[in-house]
């Protein structure tokens, strides 16, 4: 498989596109405004015990408190291993439940109590950032556990000498006292790389700890990296044979970073240089608008029908214009097999998590049910995320769970939508100010010195004035443009124009 990762960065957003055999099949977005915590560690207080839900609240500092659960209080080194899943690599994304034999939360916690913890999960809707005290510090090639003795390595790694070499290696090199585990992109490494990797983390270890003797809480620790930095960290792998990026800064940076810490990965970085965006070059921004929509057309005529709510998200499959050639057995099948394939590839780019409820076309033959249930859990094997599938019920539905981190594509761009009521989703007014300037980007090349008209709700004009003003100038003294802005509160939050003044 031909992977390639492509990045467009700006002032405002970056987005990062993981592209397999030319088509997207990941999509990260981080806006300035609103980055993600995942794995940042805080020095924390306890503000309130909630011995009925067996949880707490902590104050780090953000707008919200952050909610810790007891399986997260890390109060038995024997129980850490436990909580290792060695086939997610991203350990410090956990926040499932790690024993089922902790003291009560009052027990082992009391409120004004100050703590170290990790963000597991971004705030997601109303609820505040969940947090974890068992930290976990990713490197490119390990994953550093402190204060425990245990090594492990990932289960995507299949070749049991090849298993048994980083095993050893890291026991040799590791330090007394600390746990690693041996992520997928260590295959083949050398020694060196490894020693290198975890000499990194234990300096990253060690600052951490300095910080939190010698401040009071709230205060951040440590802010994990960015999402570009994170991309070479946890994208970049054997198989990827490129990684592009848009902007002449940003590239610098990448350079000077994979220079310093990666340098066998220089040669896979690029600089794109032509007038017309990236995401337009490389066919994503079409990817994208694709992966907003409600229904998904079957190549066969048949479609998918995706729906998310607070509690799950459900799929329908219905064979629509297909009508088959053979009995009528045989064409449900076939349309549940194209579905398969493609419904596997919307999970992975609408980052769809948590109860995902797939209601497949009824079939009566049981060997055709076994035959759907294991393409479909072959389709899902790619998918970093970890995932369970269980048995085609009598309805003829399968159930699955996916990890969920961060926020699904639609909640990222899309907000509940005010004409009907939040029954449905609009483009959020950022979104739509960031189309504006893409828009003015690639009119830009051909269209310089030229005097234009913007016309846009005024939830989207008031950010052009405010927020995003800094883009638009750079943009006009770029191109020599003239752009005047002008609300319109008869225009829908998603739609604008942009024309030449005379």
């Amino acid at each position: 498989m031909n992977s390639e990762i492509v990045i467009n960065a700006n002032d405002h957003e970056t987005r990062v596109a993981l592209l397999e055999n030319g088509q997207m099949a990941e999509l990260y977005i981080e806006r300035k405004r609103d980055a993600s915590l995942v794995g940042n560690i805080y020095k924390g207080r306890i503000a309130r015990i909630l011995p009925g839900m067996q949880s707490a609240f902590i104050d780090v500092g953000l707008d919200k408190a952050a909610f810790l659960y007891v399986s997260d209080v890390f109060n038995d080194y024997m129980a850490y291993p436990g909580l290792v899943d060695e086939e997610d690599e991203d350990v410090h994304l956990n926040g499932k439940q790690r024993s089922d034999h902790h003291a009560p939360i009052e027990d082992l916690l009391q409120e004004g109590q100050e703590i170290m913890v990790q963000v597991s999960k971004d705030p997601i809707g109303t609820k505040g950032a969940r947090v974890t005290t068992y930290v976990t510090l990713p490197g490119r090639y390990l994953v550093l556990m402190p204060n425990v003795e245990h090594i492990g390595v990932s289960r995507r790694l299949t070749d049991e000498a090849e298993r048994d070499r980083l095993r050893s290696m890291v026991q040799a090199l590791g330090r007394k006292g600390c746990g690693y585990i041996v992520r997928t992109v260590s295959e083949g490494c050398l020694e060196e790389d490894i020693a290198k990797d975890m000499e990194f983390l234990h300096l990253l270890w060690e600052n951490v700890q300095r910080k939190n003797e010698t401040s009071s809480a709230p205060n951040m620790l440590y802010s994990d990296l960015d999402l570009a930095f994170r991309s070479i960290r946890d994208l970049l792998r054997q198989d990827v044979s490129r990684l592009v990026i848009d902007s002449s800064r940003e590239y610098e940076r990448i350079l000077e970073f994979v220079r310093t810490y990666f340098p066998k990965l220089e040669s896979k970085i690029e600089l794109y240089e032509s007038d017309e965006p990236i995401f337009d070059a490389f066919g994503i921004e079409l990817d994208i608008s694709r992966a907003l929509g409600r229904k998904v057309w079957l190549k066969s005529g048949g479609y998918i029908v995706i729906d998310q709510t607070e509690a799950l998200t459900t799929v329908d499959v219905n064979t629509g214009k297909y009508v088959g050639k053979e009995t009528l057995e045989d064409t449900i099948l076939k349309t549940n097999l194209e579905a398969v394939k493609e419904i596997a590839y919307q999970i992975r780019l609408r980052n769809l998590g948590g109860i995902i409820i797939i209601d497949f076309i009824d079939m009566e033959k049981e060997e055709n049910r076994q035959k759907l249930l294991a393409a479909f859990r072959e389709a899902m094997e790619p998918d970093r995320a970890k995932n369970t599938i269980l048995e085609v019920s009598e309805l003829g539905l399968v159930q699955m769970t996916r990890k969920r981190v961060r926020e699904s594509l639609e909640r990222v761009l899309c907000e509940p939508c005010p004409y009907c009521e939040a029954k449905g989703v609009v483009k959020s007014a950022v979104t739509v100010c960031y189309e504006i300037l893409s828009k003015l980007r690639r009119m830009g090349p051909t269209m310089r010195g030229a005097r234009l008209l913007v016309l846009a709700h005024p939830s989207v004009i008031d950010l052009l004035y405010d927020e995003e003003q800094r883009g638009l100038e750079q943009l006009e003294k770029r191109y020599g443009l003239h752009v005047t802005l002008k609300s319109d509160s008869s225009l829908h939050q998603e739609n604008f124009e942009i024309k030449p003044m005379h």
